[in-house]
């Protein structure tokens, strides 16, 4: 700066220059300017702000209308004795609630330590962790949600808030800001206690759990109210990351957030340094890694089949009592904590599983059915979907003998390989294919507990079950019953409604089905019984006679009866349109006896029916539990059986007692226990071809059906299989128990019958039969028991030399009694060698034609010389006397030829 004096001066006219003046008002101006400017701004932007907070907050959900209570429950099945053995969990829902008191001190002080320390003294906000994100924040290059919130802010977060899962800073902004106002709202609403029980019951701690409950579950094996402080600080520390800091997949780095929440329980206060020294010592990850192993190893979540029918049987009955659609239903077992207590026996299932999933209990020659599914996109995007029937024609036309059967999976592969290239374009891209294999034949089985109704075990197939709900063979499968059918469709109502009895006869012989050339066949196909009881004809399963006896019954009479035994399957008319013309179907024919339907009947339903018989004649639905609870504890359906009298008392014994002889001299002999003594009553089917193979039978405490046969209906070579394996189940079931007999019902008696014709038994007549005897104590209800005599059987007199009528020249000793069966034939039977010849009378003895000429060798005979008797004459002239006292007394019932009737 010049200070001389003219330099002085030079700068004195500057200053009061008139330009110099102007200038420095003109900067003043502009300042004063800029000040106003720049408090209107912050005036502004004050009013903006406030107007933007206020907005956002204006935004936020009402406190009123909120409900931060956790929602989303997994739904737990019991078995039979209370104990849990399957969760079903939807989405969000793996949650078992529990109240604050039954969540210990260390497992609440452990979230508090790690997530919010100044828990029990903030208002909703904790300013000091504001103030710390908030630098955090800016440190971070603007993540500004580390740290700050409160459990009261991350109950909200989670409940309210969807989990934060915002993709923009304002976003995220606009959530912390509703959140924080409303923590301090819900903190005045809640008290401090419930705020900590809603989050501990919500958090998210990996595995799929949520909250402290499913958690202690998932990684424990224990109640949260068993868990130890080195467990707790595991749990909690897991709620930051449950990916990154999960105990089973990343259990270094949750011992190091572990080790966090111990220093900082210490440090507060919380926990002693002998219980710190404690914790850090246990070594609580191998444990974790144990109860993984033992309790989840498998990693699968696919129902049992057992659980599939269950999960529609609830979800029936709550539609029924709530009044709620399929989904609703749906979402309420999956989502809605409900306990559902079951009907399952776990012994008795374990059972079942391991008998049904031996293989050497099935045929040798079983095969594997391919299943295939391809689908292509062409260049031009066009997908084409491919499957296995039509890799099955395509080699079909090289090899006419082609099938989708294979003895090993291996064997396939070629096939689908050569499939694959014919049908895949050079640019043609795979969008995707799927091959899947079944092993055949497959199999079903249910076990019922007859008196209750309950379903004690059940499966649904052969072979690894790969997904839950999917096809239950059990329940689902509509098979052809074959002649298990003819206990229910035929021989119950006749017996229970058209005043038969097992003593009834049919005569087993050729024979169409009325205004048809179609013949009924026998299972013993050309062989046929004649004249047969109604008892015979179950035990031998036949045919013929049980179409008979429908005739009598009608179809629509034993139509009735099946519907009240729970068949839904059965078909009363159905009409369907097939090439322009209408077909009508129906179940009300007399095919219907021998389990010839229009679609067939499930395992589950037909075991059922079984079981009524087996209870005296009350039928009871089935059921696969006894009762809902829902999340409050509240029974939402108490599932008493529901019950009906179906049939006597009487008629069910009957029925009992004759399918018993099936298996001890029937067609079931294969399934009498082997080192058991138990009385077991069933009856076999199998249907055309040995396509199906059934057996369902019972014993006085389980009635068990057993299906077998290729889902596709295959013949098989062999259906001895699903006996055994029904042995040996229910050997094994029966070992233990007690032993006792059906229980006879006072309104049966007893009679001696002939069972030719199903009258009373005249003794020296029906057991002195050709052929054997026929004559047999049978049982009846009340009131049935036949009032006749035997009237089928005749006792005449023939020469043994002939086998004919005897003349007057036919010695004495030579002349017998025969009882011959009379009825009249139309073709060949069992019965035709036991028939009285045609014009027997008229046939008279060949042998003796004349009289015997006189021995020339013996003295003549003197009538006045007794002595003179020979001592044993062959021959007595006509005209010899007998004393008085050597005279037998002629019997008074033989009747002289050409004046032949029945005797009595």
């Amino acid at each position: 700066m010049n200070y001389s004096k003219k330099g002085t001066i030079k700068k004195q006219k500057q200053l009061k220059s008139t330009s110099k003046k102007l200038a420095v008002k003109a900067g003043v101006s502009f300042f004063r300017t800029f000040l106003v400017c720049l408090v209107m701004i912050a005036i502004i932007g004050a009013f903006a702000g406030f107007g933007v907070l206020k907005g956002i907050i204006d935004n936020a959900p009402s406190i009123d209308t909120l409900d931060v209570a956790p929602s989303g429950f997994s739904t737990s099945i019991y078995d039979s004795k209370g104990k849990e053995i399957q969760k079903l969990v939807g989405s969000d829902a793996n949650r078992v609630y529990v109240t604050i008191d039954k969540i210990p001190k260390e497992v609440q002080d452990a979230f508090i330590a790690i997530e919010d320390e100044r828990f029990w003294k903030h208002n909703g906000i904790d300013v000091k962790g504001i103030i710390r994100a908030f630098f955090a924040g800016l440190a971070n290059g603007g993540d500004f949600d580390q740290g700050a919130s409160t459990i009261t802010q991350q109950l909200l977060k989670n409940q309210v808030f969807e989990g934060g899962m915002e993709s923009s800073f304002a976003e995220r902004l606009e959530r912390k800001i509703q959140e924080q106002y409303l923590a301090i709202q819900l903190e005045d609403k809640l008290s401090k206690e419930q705020i900590l029980e809603y989050y501990l019951n919500t958090i998210n701690l990996g595995q799929n759990t949520l909250g402290v409950q499913a958690a202690s579950h998932r990684y424990f094996n224990k109640d949260v109210s068993e868990l130890t402080l080195s467990e707790a600080a595991v749990i909690a520390g897991i709620t930051k990351s449950p990916s990154y800091l999960n105990p089973i997949i990343s259990p270094e780095k949750n011992a190091d957030r572990r080790l966090a929440i111990l220093d900082n329980m210490k440090k507060q206060g919380l926990i002693s340094e002998e219980a710190y020294n404690e914790a850090l010592a246990d070594d609580v990850y191998a444990r974790i890694e144990l109860v993984n192993e033992e309790q989840y190893a498998s990693g699968s979540s696919v129902n049992s089949y057992f659980v599939d029918e269950l999960i529609n049987q609830v979800s029936i009955d709550l539609q029924n009592t709530l009044n709620c659609s399929s989904t609703q239903a749906i979402n309420l077992i999956y989502r809605g904590g409900l306990k559902i207590y079951t009907t399952q026996n776990t012994k008795l299932q374990k059972i079942c599983d391991s008998v049904l999933s031996d293989e050497s209990m099935y045929p040798s020659d079983s095969v594997y059915e391919l299943t295939y599914r391809l689908t292509t996109v062409d260049p031009d995007g066009v997908k084409t979907n491919y499957n296995e029937l039509m890799l099955r024609e395509y080699f079909r036309h090289s090899n006419p003998n082609f099938t989708l059967y294979f003895k090993n999976k291996e064997d396939a592969d070629t096939y689908i390989e050569q499939y694959r290239a014919s049908v895949v374009g050079a640019n043609d891209t795979i969008e995707g294919e799927v091959i899947s294999f079944t092993i055949q034949p497959q199999i079903s089985f249910v076990l019922m507990e007859q008196s209750t109704g309950k379903v004690a075990a059940i499966v649904g197939g052969r072979g690894q079950k790969t997904a839950s709900r999917t096809l239950n063979r059990a329940t689902d499968s509509k098979r052809q019953p074959g002649s298990t059918f003819k206990i229910l469709s035929t021989y119950l109502p006749a017996l229970d409604a058209k005043g038969m009895t097992l003593a009834s006869i049919q005569d087993d012989a050729p024979y169409n089905y009325p205004g048809t050339n179609t013949k009924v066949s026998n299972w013993e196909r050309y062989k046929y019984y004649g004249l047969t009881t109604l008892r015979q004809a179950i035990y031998n399963s036949m045919n013929v006679v049980t179409v008979k006896t429908l005739d009598v019954v009608t179809p629509q009479t034993a139509f009735s009866y099946l519907q009240k035994l729970g068949f839904t399957t059965l078909v009363e008319r159905r009409t369907e349109e097939i090439n322009g013309k209408f077909k009508v179907y129906s179940d009300i024919n007399l095919p219907m006896a021998l389990g010839g339907l229009t679609d067939g009947v499930t395992n589950l339903e037909l075991t059922a029916a079984f079981a009524s018989v087996a209870n005296g004649g009350i039928y009871t639905k089935p059921v696969f539990y006894t009762k809902i609870v829902d999340h409050n504890g509240k029974v939402l359906i108490d599932n008493t059986p529901i019950t009906s009298q179906v049939m006597k008392d009487s008629t069910a014994w009957l029925l009992t007692d004759a399918m018993e002889d099936v298996v001890t001299i029937g067609t079931g002999k294969s399934v009498r226990f082997q080192s058991v003594k138990m009385p077991i009553a069933g009856k076999t089917g199998t249907t055309t071809n040995d396509i199906d193979s059934w057996f369902v039978g019972y014993t006085p405490y389980y009635t068990a059906g057993i299906w077998g046969g290729y889902d596709n209906n295959r013949d098989q070579s062999s259906t001895s299989y699903t006996k055994t394996i029904w042995r040996t189940i229910m050997e094994k079931i029966h070992e233990k128990l007690e032993t006792k007999e059906f229980k006879k019902p006072d309104s049966i008696v007893s009679a001696t019958i002939c069972t030719k014709c199903g009258k009373l038994e005249i003794d020296g007549v029906c057991n002195k039969a050709v052929g054997g005897s026929t004559m047999r104590t049978e049982y009846f209800a009340k009131g049935t028991v036949p009032t006749e005599n035997c009237d089928c059987h005749v006792k005449v007199r023939v020469c043994s030399a002939s086998d004919r009528t005897p003349t007057e020249f036919c010695p004495e000793e030579l002349i017998t009694e025969k009882v011959y069966l009379t009825k009249d034939e139309t073709a060949k039977t069992l019965d035709t060698p036991n028939i009285l010849p045609k014009d027997f009378e008229k046939k008279t003895c060949n042998v003796h034609k004349h009289a015997a000429e006189p021995d020339p060798t013996e003295e003549p005979y003197n009538p006045d010389v007794p002595d003179t008797w020979p001592t044993e004459a062959p021959l007595l002239p006509p005209s010899a006397t007998i004393p008085p006292e050597d005279i037998t007394p002629a019997p008074t019932d033989i009747i002289p030829p050409g004046n032949f009737e029945p005797l009595w």
